[in-house]
């Protein structure tokens, strides 16, 4: 039977969050959440406003609770990302540390700890490969995260588990991302990197098409991401297997990386524009090694990159406005 009954979730109104708390009141939870800026609205949580930089606060919100799943962080934010991803993530592994019906702490991580395309990486990125995080005050917060929750589960056995996730696609990120056109999405901006008069024109012009990205050589890039319905699973698999999560940390990412040809082929024949070919040197491809999430949580993803498209084009044919980026990365 599962012991958990009562969750906080911090980072609620973000892209996690959003889809996690119905999620997790389907599944018979009792969520509350933390607001800090961005209204949370989700019928039948327990929405509490406050920072979980303020110590106080942080002890009052975990009265009762059995579960965190601590999504908050900060982005790009010099003068702002250690008080969140230090000092929040602090507070929040300090007073668990002392309460004894906190049964699991899971840490929303990310690849970006990794470093994963500035970074040559000849084998699968695995859960035992040295974190090299990219350039940058989010990677860098990830590593700091991870740290200090492996030294909380090593110091005070306090039982904690780190998903960390691969680059995560909802709504029609990919389609903001694969595409020329704005919205853009993630990176490599393609308006960065063109170079060529015909990449130029169609930048300038607003004319549309499927970017594809190549090697020098002219070798597709390969890369990993993941589905927003396998992060879902991803959560609730660690909840419902929380005995077997502790000290734990599994890459989550979809079921295989792809190749940059073949994505941008897919998305052309969908959506009847033409492929415009971008070459970038210095990176690096990459792939992230799963297995150890499938066999200890029986993770089983359902969105390749092929369905993620699919359901992107649902949802831009629904006439539904993406949800603002906080980071596009």
């Amino acid at each position: 039977m599962n012991e958990i009954k009562n969750i906080l979730v911090t980072g609620a109104s973000g892209k996690i969050g959003r889809n996690l708390l119905p999620v997790l009141l389907a599944d018979g939870y009792n969520v509350r959440a933390v607001q800090y800026k961005t209204p949370v609205e989700c019928e039948g949580v327990e929405v509490v406003p406050g920072s979980i930089t303020d110590e106080k606060f942080v002890g009052n919100i975990l009265e009762d609770i059995d579960a965190v799943c601590h999504l908050a962080t900060c982005k790009e934010d010099r003068d702002n990302f250690l008080k969140v991803s230090v000092n929040g993530t602090f507070n929040l592994l300090d007073v668990c540390k002392s309460k004894a019906n906190i049964k699991q702490f899971i840490l929303a991580g990310g690849d970006a700890s990794l470093g994963i395309f500035f970074n040559p990486n000849p084998l699968p990125l695995s859960e035992k490969s040295p974190m090299r995080a990219y350039p940058g005050y989010y990677a860098f917060s990830k590593v700091i995260e991870e740290t200090m929750v492996n030294q909380y589960y090593l110091q005070y056995d306090l039982p904690c588990a780190i998903l960390r996730f691969s680059w995560i696609h909802d709504e029609d990120d990919i389609l903001a991302y694969m595409t020329l056109k704005e919205p853009g999405f993630g990176g490599p901006d393609w308006r960065e990197i063109a170079i060529t008069a015909e990449q130029k024109n169609y930048i300038e012009s607003g004319r549309d098409g499927v970017g594809c990205l190549l090697h020098p050589d002219g070798k597709p890039f390969v890369r990993h991401i993941v589905g927003i319905g396998d992060v879902m699973q991803a959560f609730r698999l660690a909840l419902v297997n929380h005995n077997k999560t502790a000290g734990e940390t599994f890459n989550i990412a979809a079921p295989t990386a792809f190749s940059y040809d073949v994505l941008s082929e897919y998305i052309s024949q969908k959506l009847d524009l033409p492929i415009v070919k971008f070459e970038l040197d210095g990176f690096h491809d990459f792939s992230i090694d799963i297995n150890k999430a499938r066999t200890i949580l029986g993770y089983q993803p359902q969105y390749d990159v092929f369905k993620i498209v699919d359901d992107a084009i649902d949802f831009r044919n629904t006439g539904r406005n993406r949800s603002e980026a906080k980071y596009t990365g």
